[in-house]
């Protein structure tokens, strides 16, 4: 389902080239969750950037679907992208202009419509709890609550790859685990891919699959 090959990835700055990754491989199928751990710039976010298409790749090969991505054209990556790939992050990211609602339905405002998109979006908000806040703006929401909304906004069109960096990050640890909880659930349901970045081992131990970045290589722990 998803095949990362010799992923590599160096950027360039005033003082010379800078490695970030070398020789990533992975190997993923649907339903498949893991947690990657790691220290502050060992690689980590860049990691799912790449996967997610939102940087590029030095060297190496991603096939996703049966697609190589990266060798789309950016109007085709965008689509691509859209579709079939949901990003959580640590700042939830919402649109303060937006309600609950329209922030959930963001995404399928580009690229084909669905008639269905309205009720999936109250769908997957009354699952995350938030009904009563379907009207309300972002600043009107406590910290769990926006993620929740984030996490809602990522699931609308039930991507087949979950991207999460850092989602409880900014949470008390009674918050984490409900968002935690939540994610984990609607994941199962749709058996999308879930791959989370966490700098706490007792989140990472959550995850069947476990992997810490190491000397800018990714190694499996568990």
């Amino acid at each position: 389902m998803l095949q990362a090959r010799a992923i590599s990835k160096t950027y360039e700055s005033a003082a010379g080239s800078v490695p970030v990754l070398e020789g990533v491989d992975l190997d993923l199928e649907l339903g498949d969750a893991l947690s990657i751990m790691g220290p502050s710039g060992s690689g980590k976010s860049t990691l799912l950037y790449i996967l997610g298409l939102l940087d590029p790749p030095t060297a190496g090969q991603l096939v996703f679907d049966g697609v190589e991505p990266w060798s789309l054209s950016e109007a085709e990556q965008a689509r691509f992208r859209n579709t079939r790939i949901g990003f959580v992050f640590q700042d939830h990211c919402l649109l303060p202009q937006c309600t609950v609602l329209e922030n959930v339905l963001a995404p399928t405002l580009v690229g084909e419509r669905e008639e269905s998109s309205p009720a999936r979006a109250r769908e997957l908000i009354e699952r995350a709890g938030l009904m009563p806040r379907i009207d309300h703006f972002p600043a009107q929401l406590s910290g769990g609550e926006k993620q929740r909304v984030a996490i809602a906004r990522a699931l609308i069109r039930e991507p087949k790859l979950l991207l999460c960096d850092e989602p409880t990050g900014n949470l008390d640890e009674a918050t984490a685990w409900q968002v935690l909880g939540l994610l984990a659930e609607l994941q199962k349901e749709m058996r999308s891919i879930l791959m989370i970045v966490t700098h706490s081992p007792v989140i990472a131990a959550e995850f069947p699959q476990r992997y810490a970045m190491r000397g800018r290589r990714l190694e499996r722990t568990a």
